[in-house]
């Protein structure tokens, strides 16, 4: 779509593990700035708001504004401010529960049915290894920050780390209940391969993962998906454009497609995630 319309722009995306497999890609970056070699050939980078703050402190990342980037007036200012406009939410997704409707009747409402469930259903729930994915990520995360206020989350503070314990204690008792009693496999996809064996029963996944295996036919049909209340944490996923860039003119412009009605109908209809531009920019068809 964009090279069709930009001939004289060639896009080259390179993938990368989920989970700790970017960190290279960070490191290159990193690296490159350090011993003066612009940004290491890497003209734009995509991940989680950890490494947009990691970037943030090693100041790697380049300030975006709607001078080179006007469809960034398509996005939510709020959520710019977050990362003081050194990234895109170019897209989001959501972590849920996803369960096997044919052995799971009794689908949790709350996170603390989820807990119950799991308890009377030893071996048959998993989460993967929060290191390498972010639906373990998240219901770690959301397990700890359950016996804080709400806005803990967001409190970056060092010392908020001491109210952790009560949370840690819940998941190292819920560990002799899980998959293999306490065995946690590697990868968001990881969990969702489990799942489709029916080793497991239930688990937190990414809701665009799912509605697109689902899509092709990579789960099974009995596979289903609810949201506890409160949700578990998830978010966006963000594009970052190294400061030492060469290439800003043509990532500038690649931006601003993205962040385009017609560019985010892909992200909603192919890639099953939610928008990263306001509902009133996107395209009413």
């Amino acid at each position: 779509m964009f090279e069709e319309k930009n001939p004289d722009i060639k896009v080259k995306a390179v993938y990368v593990p989920s989970g700790t497999g970017a960190q290279p890609t960070y490191d290159r970056i990193l690296a490159a700035k350090q011993t003066g070699k612009g940004s290491g050939d890497i003209d734009l980078f995509e991940d989680g708001l950890g490494v947009v703050t990691k970037g943030q402190k090693d100041d790697l990342w380049d300030n975006l504004s709607t001078d080179h980037i006007p469809n960034l007036n398509n996005v939510d200012q709020n959520t710019l401010n977050d990362v003081s406009n050194l990234a895109i939410p170019y897209r989001s997704s959501a972590v849920v529960l996803a369960y096997n409707s044919e052995t799971v009747k009794d689908v949790p409402k709350t996170l603390d049915d989820v807990y119950e469930w799991i308890r009377s259903h030893p071996e048959r729930f998993a989460y993967n290894d929060p290191s390498t994915g972010g639906a373990g990520s998240s219901f770690v995360t959301t397990s700890i920050y359950k016996f804080l206020p709400e806005d803990a989350i967001h409190n970056t503070d060092p010392s908020i780390e001491s109210q952790w314990d009560q949370g840690f204690s819940l998941l190292k008792d819920l560990g002799k209940y899980m998959y293999g009693k306490g065995i946690y496999p590697k990868k968001n996809q990881g969990t969702l391969d489990l799942l489709t064996s029916g080793e497991v029963d239930m688990i937190p996944a990414w809701s665009d993962m799912v509605l697109d295996q689902l899509d092709k036919g990579q789960l099974p049909e009995t596979t289903k998906i609810t949201q506890i209340t409160p949700g578990f944490n998830g978010g966006p996923t963000y594009l970052m454009v190294p400061k030492l860039s060469e290439k800003k003119d043509a990532v500038y412009k690649f931006l601003d497609f993205v962040l385009s009605p017609e560019a985010q109908n892909v992200v909603v209809d192919k890639m099953h995630g939610f928008p990263g531009i306001k509902l009133t920019n996107m395209s009413q068809e």
